[in-house]
């Protein structure tokens, strides 16, 4: 469950000057968000997720995905479970490596429920991002077996079983969502 810490309404400047806290925090409208500590299943998702869109797209230089990154736009500071950048819109630095700020959306962001989390701020964080620019959102349900996609202009829809989950076009990716949920039985099952 997440907790607001309960300070005064702080700037976003002041909230991106202070130290990291683990689990992560995030910033919205004025307030201090601690996620939850991720558990078993969030965290094989997570680290199943970036491989396979790393595997996909990363070596062809079409998209960059990373787990737990801070990403500042809108006036928000917030920490997807998965945020994925097309190439062209990650901000090298001057040494072509990966800069330690993302002062912006992602193109494809991914939130994972942990058990008894509500959904409605995830769901919250991911409509920011769309209207902030992202083509893609997934909110990813463990417990219920079902991935909730969301796209600029449109419904969210629930999708469960062999329903194939959508990914930004440039993406060369087919997934479903019993291959996601498969990647929870690791080892030789």
């Amino acid at each position: 469950m997440t907790q607001a810490v309960t300070k005064p309404q702080i700037s976003l400047e002041d909230f991106l000057a202070m130290p990291e806290t683990e689990p992560a925090s995030e910033y919205i409208d004025g307030k201090i968000i601690q996620k939850p500590m991720a558990q078993g299943k969030h965290c094989e998702l997570q680290w199943a997720l970036v491989s396979a869109i790393r595997n996909a797209a990363q070596p062809d230089e079409i998209a960059y995905a990373v787990q737990e990154l801070r990403c500042v736009f809108g006036g928000r500071a917030i920490v997807p479970d998965v945020a994925v950048f097309l190439w062209d819109r990650v901000p090298f630095d001057k040494d072509g490596e990966v800069p330690n700020e993302f002062m912006l959306a992602p193109d494809w962001a991914i939130k994972i429920l942990s058990p008894a989390q509500s959904p409605t701020k995830p769901i919250d964080k991911l409509v920011h991002c769309l209207q902030q620019g992202a083509q893609v959102g997934w909110l990813v349900d463990p417990d219920e077996r079902a991935i909730t996609g969301f796209l600029p202009n449109q419904l969210p829809t629930v999708m469960q079983g062999s329903d194939q989950l959508p990914v930004p076009p440039v993406i060369p990716l087919e997934l479903t969502v019993e291959q996601v949920f498969g990647w929870l039985r690791v080892g030789r099952h």
